[in-house]
């Protein structure tokens, strides 16, 4: 027996029999698995668009509040009439 076929005879004893077929137990707790696992995927993907949602109000509100501070202090114009104080004699 060479190596080659010695790995093959190896990775045929992982995988189960296929002419064996399945009884109704295994049927049956194959779907509620498969379920569970579409239910886990569902709230997953909810979670991931609320999740985006969130970031995308966040990003927004913080773009939007240095945008608006940007404008308002560009916008200030009480230090261009300052005029220096007058020195006092005495």
């Amino acid at each position: 027996m060479s190596g080659n076929e010695h790995k093959q005879q190896k990775l045929n004893v992982k995988y189960a029999d296929p002419s064996l077929k399945l009884d109704k137990a295994q049927l049956e707790f194959m779907k509620l698995i498969e379920e569970q696992n579409l239910e886990r995927v569902q709230k997953l993907k909810r979670l991931r668009r609320n999740n985006l949602i969130t970031a995308g109000a966040l990003i927004t509100s913080v773009v939007g509040i240095y945008a608006y501070s940007i404008l308002s202090v560009k916008q200030e114009k009480f230090l261009d009439d300052f005029e220096e104080p007058r020195k006092v004699a005495n």
